[in-house]
């Protein structure tokens, strides 16, 4: 299709953490095409398309058909796409990168946004947010393709059976990786009452399939429902109403909840009572720290708790301050080789995973925390 014939486009920007917009107004199946093309271009120009692309999805509407056409278009140019069988955490997906040696992966997700967005996040071959400097390229290579009309694409059975797509299924590393990152028979064998609140997301299954065993994990909102009935899929006070109501109905221990594509954690303390991410946050720090006996620098955001601060002092590591945002997080962790990253929002990574948020080991982090010092989420923010 010629320019004179093109209608003007949607310009692509990417945000804090991608980019994300209302589907079937600008997020749709051709700016998605767009969003591929551009990409592939760019890892073309830097030698990285002979390793692939990693291509994930989360239980929004139409996320795994969004998820194809990526798919079809990065097969359109000669890169093989790995596409995750199923619907998955951003976490996982983002780990699927370094498990398949890939050159980059792209998770479709709008995160803790409304039901009607749906988005585009890039991951780096590092299995982090790509840096703010290959985003703004790439915004550049995609308005150039939408500017041209530019889209190469094989149809899924035609690119399947020549080996462009490959589908693949993500968990089986993440397991493996998690299992030694965290004492999971210590927690299984606690008898824990523990509440997990999937926020009909894609994190449904993980806590409880990871923790259970003595243990009990009560699911609640975990099948899937695009339409969020009645929430945002964010993990804040106003949206977990029913997770505080099930923590106090069972007596449960402590309640965990995970964002639209878990990535982002919500805790609540045995009352019900929500833990605010910045206590949170210091609380994971804090067991890193003295259960873990860790050492190296924090990172945290600029509206990040100053409880961290206060840790960096107690225990002399140092903490650095970066723009809102993993795509600045991520980098400063691999840069100085930080323990832990985070933000105001609930998104958490570690040391020895990925420059990732994921609230699935965030979460069993916290409850390895309430294990090793034997106390309970109430007693630990006032530890």
């Amino acid at each position: 299709m010629g320019g004179a014939e093109m209608t003007a486009k949607t310009p692509i920007k990417f945000g804090t953490d991608g980019w994300r917009g209302i589907i079937a107004e600008d997020y749709t199946f051709e700016n998605v095409r767009y969003c591929a093309q551009g990409l592939a271009e760019y890892l073309e120009d830097q030698g990285l398309h002979f390793h692939g692309v990693v291509v994930g999805y989360d239980t929004r509407f139409e996320s795994e058909d969004f998820a194809a056409a990526v798919a079809e278009v990065l097969a359109g140019n000669g890169i093989r796409a790995y596409l995750t069988d199923r619907a998955n955490p951003t976490p996982v997906v983002s780990l699927g990168i370094l498990s398949q040696k890939a050159g980059a992966g792209v998770m479709i997700t709008a995160s803790h946004n409304p039901a009607r967005y749906n988005g585009f996040k890039v991951r780096s071959a590092y299995g982090g947010a790509a840096a703010p400097e290959v985003l703004a390229e790439l915004e550049g290579r995609i308005a150039d393709a939408q500017a041209q009309g530019r889209i190469r694409r094989v149809p899924r059975r035609a690119a399947e059976s020549e080996g462009l797509i490959v589908l693949f299924d993500p968990g089986d590393a993440y397991r493996r990786q998690v299992g030694g990152l965290v004492d999971l028979e210590a927690i299984r064998n606690a008898g824990l009452r523990v509440v997990a609140d999937a926020m009909y997301g894609a994190g449904a299954g993980w806590l409880a399939h990871l923790a259970s065993g003595r243990t009990t994990v009560v699911e609640i909102r975990g099948e899937r429902n695009p339409i969020f009935p009645g929430i945002n899929p964010e993990p804040i006070p106003r949206n977990l109403g029913a997770l505080f109501e099930k923590v106090r109905e069972v007596g449960a221990d402590v309640g965990l909840a995970t964002d639209g594509d878990a990535d982002r954690l919500g805790v609540c303390d045995e009352q019900g009572r929500f833990v605010d991410q910045l206590r949170t946050y210091s609380l994971l720090a804090l067991y890193l720290l003295e259960v873990r006996g860790w050492r190296g620098p924090i990172i945290k955001t600029i509206s990040t708790s100053s409880m961290l601060e206060k840790l960096g002092r107690l225990y002399n590591v140092p903490v650095y301050e970066t723009g809102v945002g993993f795509k600045y997080v991520a980098p400063k962790m691999l840069e100085v080789n930080a323990i832990c990253g985070g933000e105001e929002s609930g998104g958490y990574a570690f040391r020895g995973h990925l420059p990732e948020r994921d609230s699935i080991l965030a979460g069993l982090f916290f409850l390895d925390l309430m294990v090793k010092l034997n106390r309970r989420p109430s007693e630990l923010v006032e530890y």
